[in-house]
């Protein structure tokens, strides 16, 4: 699996972030906040593939960047970025050595806490 670093998703979570369009939930809440599957369908629905991305920190050039396989590690709820969103992807780009989507998330997590 070719997982790497989503730049774009980067940059988008940080101006949310800098906009105030953040819920500073808690550790736990990812699985409850997370979009369902039906909520990904209806935002792809209304948005295109490169909306969708920006807000997955990682993409899988293993799939093709039209399938929603191709996006990785998901920090929001198409709406705003979830604190508990970026602690869990991540925990998980950790688990998987994605050090550089790991250590992004991590700026992402100081952003939302330097408030």
């Amino acid at each position: 699996m070719a997982v790497k670093l989503n730049k774009k998703a980067l940059d988008h979570a940080k101006k949310l972030i800098k906009e105030g369009k953040v819920a500073k939930d808690e550790r736990d809440d990812w699985s409850e906040h997370a979009p369902s599957t039906k909520e990904e369908n209806s935002f792809l629905e209304k948005h295109d593939f490169a909306e969708y991305g920006k807000w997955y920190l990682g993409v899988d050039d293993d799939h093709p960047d039209d399938q929603k396989g191709h996006y990785k590690f998901p920090v929001g709820d198409f709406k705003k970025i979830h604190r508990c969103g970026v602690i869990s992807a991540e925990s998980r780009a950790g688990q998987n050595d994605y050090d550089d989507i790991r250590d992004a998330l991590g700026k992402l997590l100081d952003l939302i806490d330097k408030d």
